[in-house]
């Protein structure tokens, strides 16, 4: 297995990992930005190929098994004082910005990702501890991350690592269809 920084031209994984992780929560989104008749995955991957924004190429690393991609990490620091939550900002984004401000300073785990195939090899395990260098290269000294409440695997792999869960929010549907009915904060000290 090989961890390598992304590139603007792996856009189109950085897509697909990034709606895996939200179960299709970005896809709702890009397809309500990119407006009537416009393609919401090229929207999506306009967005991972840009050089700069938290869903940047730049914030991301990929884990190949034999020459393939076949896991994603995407993460940032998280601000060191969270700015008030917009009144505009649409209510199915709210319970994310809230438990994101419950960890300020912390470097933000945004996704981790695997595809099925490549699942139950321990790449998510090594891309969890690349993190962690990351996050201590960045003078950060506690990893956070928000898990949905129906992601009984990645649940289990945060535990196991050491990350205590800190707090709950509900899962705001609207029209996003989801089985998830809470996003769970979990943080680990470094």
């Amino acid at each position: 297995m090989l961890i390598r920084e992304a590139k603007a031209s792996d856009a189109e994984h950085l897509v697909r990992f990034i709606n895996m992780a939200a179960d299709d929560l970005p896809l709702h989104f890009w397809k309500k930005s990119a407006g009537p008749g416009a393609d919401p995955i090229a929207f999506g991957r306009e967005r991972a190929a840009r050089d700069s924004g938290n869903f940047s190429y730049r914030n991301a690393w990929l884990a190949e098994v034999e020459g393939e991609v076949a896991a994603c990490l995407l993460g940032y620091p998280a601000a060191d004082e969270p700015e008030p939550i917009d009144p505009g900002t649409p209510a199915i984004f709210v319970p994310l910005l809230e438990l994101e401000a419950l960890a300020p300073g912390s470097w933000y785990l945004n996704v981790l990702a695997t595809y099925p195939q490549f699942r139950g090899r321990g790449l998510a395990s090594a891309l969890l501890a690349r993190a962690e260098d990351i996050a201590r290269e960045a003078g950060r000294s506690t990893i956070s991350l928000i898990a949905e409440d129906t992601h009984l695997d990645a649940l289990r792999l945060y535990r196991a690592k050491g990350y205590n869960e800190v707090a709950r929010r509900p899962v705001v549907r609207e029209d996003w269809q989801v089985d998830a009915t809470e996003w769970i904060l979990f943080t680990r000290p470094l």
